[in-house]
């Protein structure tokens, strides 16, 4: 718990600097006027920051075109095309909310009955909640909205084993390749290496073999053993990077820790995993990603009953046409939980990445 409330606490420090940060800029504007008008601060200084912020913004701008590229698709209705006869525009010529509508479909809490039952009098009151209606797709012309929190139900449940298979091997083996000696450590640590350098690579090249084994097992079309799959590639790189990030954990804490009469248990639980959270937290997101966007395994082993996020994406291209409005609302709303995830995580990755000697 101890873990939880700290993510929780920095998740709500990072939340409130976001929110503060407009009325930080106005003070720090109002700081630096003062201080040129006073000759404190000289005139260049803030024209250097000035400058450079401008740059940062305009290269900024420049990486998320292509987002905004699609966002102009995905606004521009049911006949929208990436490319135009007219030359460049840079606004939607009919801007709609209708693929988005599509995209997302219904949004309803059906009506339920609940049943109290009163003690000693043996009567039961019926209390019936009413129907709540927050998005009637068919109010704004859609007839048939996509399958869109199918696939999100289908990723979700993909993921998340994904995640929670991967951690139950990756923190143990971190932990014991970073701090325990035992026979072959050396070996199992290249093992590890060479995993992360062509992991990728002979994924790929078994997925033949994979495909057939599951399907020898019945297994070709099983969710979790998609997840499971997921975890035995997310093992590797994973287990290596949260090792070299406890590498950096003086070994000083632990001695205090057992000094002061803790099992090795709670050393690893209260010590080790509590000065590891940017660690944690980048490789969990790590790991889920990898459940998350993966394409050709879950393509090559699902039926269109369990398709996760990325295939139903890949199953609005048509053969003759791709409708490029409904493709791209549909791809920004799959992107979008990856981009909160990433505004919110920034500094773990960061601190994760930087630690395990992987910056730059």
């Amino acid at each position: 718990m101890s873990l939880l409330s700290t993510v929780g606490r920095k998740l709500v420090e990072d939340t409130r600097n976001v929110l503060l940060t407009p009325v930080e800029a106005a003070r720090d504007i109002r700081y630096t006027v003062r201080g040129v008008r006073n000759g404190e601060i000289p005139p260049t200084d803030p024209l250097k920051t000035v400058g450079a912020t401008v740059g940062a913004l305009l290269l900024v701008l420049l990486l998320l075109f292509p987002v905004y590229w699609i966002l102009q698709a995905a606004l521009s209705g049911t006949g929208a095309s990436l490319y135009s006869s007219n030359g460049l525009s840079l606004l939607p010529e009919d801007p709609t909310l209708q693929p988005f509508i599509w995209v997302i479909g219904d949004l309803v809490v059906p009506a339920y009955n609940v049943t109290v039952d009163i003690p000693l009098t043996g009567q039961s009151l019926v209390f019936s909640t009413p129907e709540l209606t927050f998005l009637d797709a068919s109010a704004h012309g859609v007839d048939r909205p996509s399958q869109f929190k199918h696939f999100l139900w289908n990723s979700v449940t993909v993921a998340i084993p994904t995640v929670i298979i991967s951690m139950c091997l990756i923190v143990p083996a971190a932990y014991a390749l970073s701090r325990r000696e035992f026979i072959f450590r050396r070996k199992i640590l290249f093992l590890y290496v060479l995993m992360t350098q062509v992991g990728g690579g002979l994924g790929i090249a078994l997925l033949i073999g994979l495909y057939a084994i599951y399907v020898q097992f019945g297994l070709n079309d099983s969710k979790l053993a998609l997840a499971v799959y997921y975890a035995a590639t997310a093992v590797p790189f994973n287990t290596w990077l949260l090792k070299t990030y406890m590498d950096g954990i003086p070994v000083s804490y632990e001695e205090a820790a057992v000094v002061d009469g803790a099992p090795p248990w709670r050393v690893v639980t209260e010590v080790i995993i509590p000065l590891s959270t940017a660690g944690l937290a980048t490789v969990l997101i790590f790991t889920f990603l990898t459940g998350w966007t993966e394409f050709v395994v879950a393509q090559t082993l699902l039926t269109t009953e369990n398709y996760t996020l990325p295939v139903g994406l890949y199953a609005l291209i048509d053969e003759y046409s791709i409708p490029w409005a409904r493709f791209s609302a549909f791809a920004l709303t799959f992107a979008t939980p990856i981009m909160l995830v990433y505004l919110f995580a920034q500094r773990y990755i960061e601190g994760g990445l930087s630690f395990s000697g992987m910056e730059g």
